[in-house]
């Protein structure tokens, strides 16, 4: 019997494939728990329309993270925190601070999204940002001591 998934199945197919599946799976289990519905013609030609769109959207948004990734890369982030003599910071930089930076600057990448360990001295750091789709972009961070 043929059916289109509705739901991503495991050791099945995606959301939107065409599998041929025994009836018994099918009817017992996959329409029971609204995975799948039964292929028809017309509803072949909407999960194909329906993963044509998904593509095309995409590669749009993977067409802008580029974008994004290209303008952060080698971008430089100023920043100043309380130190010691030794130029050692009382407290760490945080993503969430280096996120609030690079929003003043006009990006808008989530804290989540910086990789920066445990900064915990002043100088040049570079902070590597992972993007959707397994993009990275590298920015250069520079922490200054704060004036008494």
């Amino acid at each position: 019997m043929k059916v289109i998934l509705l739901k991503n199945v495991p050791n099945l197919g995606l959301e939107g494939d065409v599998k041929d599946v025994a009836m018994g799976y099918a009817r017992n289990f996959l329409f029971v728990k609204n995975l799948a519905v039964e292929a028809s013609p017309e509803r072949i030609k909407e999960a194909e329309e329906k993963r044509a769109k998904r593509a095309e959207m995409a590669e749009s948004d993977l067409a802008e993270i580029e974008a994004l990734a290209q303008k952060l890369e080698g971008q430089m982030i100023e920043l100043s925190a309380k130190a010691s003599e030794e130029g050692t910071l009382y407290a760490t930089v945080s993503p969430a601070k280096i996120a609030a930076a690079l929003k003043a600057k006009g990006f808008e990448v989530n804290k989540d999204q910086i990789n920066a360990g445990h900064i915990k001295e002043i100088g040049e750091h570079t902070v590597v940002i992972g993007l959707d789709h397994g993009l990275e972009a590298k920015i250069t961070l520079i922490i200054n001591p704060e004036k008494k």
